[in-house]
């Protein structure tokens, strides 16, 4: 009787770390490990064009002020740079998911 109550502890041990896998993407730690490296990615790049998280909405109404301000030049730069950026990404991006899609049978 034992025996099978450890094998049953197993089991559901197993399956409880494969739900937690499943949850986060991934084994935890590393999604974790990615999640802290992006936000202070994102942090620094949000710091960059003034936004204070201890004030964000006066921060937020602060840069579209300055972007009104600016005219249209800044929509100009940014479209730009996302032209830029999108042609890397959205073709690395429909690789990944030809790539992940399932193959019928």
């Amino acid at each position: 009787m034992s025996q099978e109550h450890a094998h049953n502890q197993r089991a559901h041990d197993q399956q409880s770390r494969q739900i937690v896998h499943r949850f986060f993407g991934g084994p935890p730690l590393a999604v974790i490990g990615r999640l802290i490296l992006l936000s202070i990615l994102v942090g620094v790049i949000l710091a960059a064009i003034g936004l204070d998280p201890w004030n964000i909405i006066e921060s937020v109404r602060r840069l579209v002020a300055h972007v009104w301000t600016l005219g249209f030049d800044v929509v100009r730069w940014l479209w730009r740079y996302f032209l830029l950026g999108a042609v890397i990404v959205v073709p690395i991006w429909f690789l990944v998911r030809l790539a992940k899609t399932p193959r019928g049978g």
